[in-house]
């Protein structure tokens, strides 16, 4: 089936199976690799883009479901110049990653954490980041980088 998306952006008109997932659609068809799969059951939170304008975790949608939506990726944050996102910025300045492999989830959460509640204490911020997994940072500086980021994005 044909499924009509704006990504990054850009128009992306794919042909994908009935069953294709959305990161699926994304790291295959198109190449953006940067939607990670880390568990297949929206546990972990590595697969978190942007559809129309709310994180949602692209391993448990269907591309198909998404027909007509416009989708934002971290290939999709940075300026034309190479400027980073504010809240990509703040990630690398407090050290917020380690491995990198949940990152990109991490930061496209925290951008729909950040427009949903732009004054969010610590505690809210933790309990936001729920969904997302990181096995190696012990979180002090995940959450550092979204206080920091969020003061960037205000």
């Amino acid at each position: 089936m044909q499924v009509q998306l704006k990504v990054n952006g850009k128009a992306a008109s794919i042909d994908v199976a009935p069953n294709t997932l959305l990161v699926t659609a994304l790291r295959e068809h198109l190449k953006l690799t940067g939607t990670h799969v880390g568990c297949d059951t929206a546990q972990c939170g590595a697969c978190t883009v942007i559809v129309n304008g709310r994180a949602i975790k692209s391993c448990n949608t269907l591309a198909a479901q998404q027909d007509g939506s416009e989708i934002t990726t971290i290939e999709g944050l940075a300026q034309e110049d190479g400027t980073m996102h504010p809240m990509q910025a703040a990630f690398k300045e407090c050290h917020g990653l380690q491995c990198g492999f949940c990152t990109t989830g991490m930061v496209m959460s925290a951008i729909d954490l950040c427009k949903q509640k732009p004054n969010a204490s610590e505690t809210e911020i933790r309990e936001m980041l729920d969904g997302n997994i990181c096995r190696c940072t012990g979180y002090q500086n995940i959450v550092k980088a979204v206080q920091q980021g969020q003061q960037a994005m205000s």
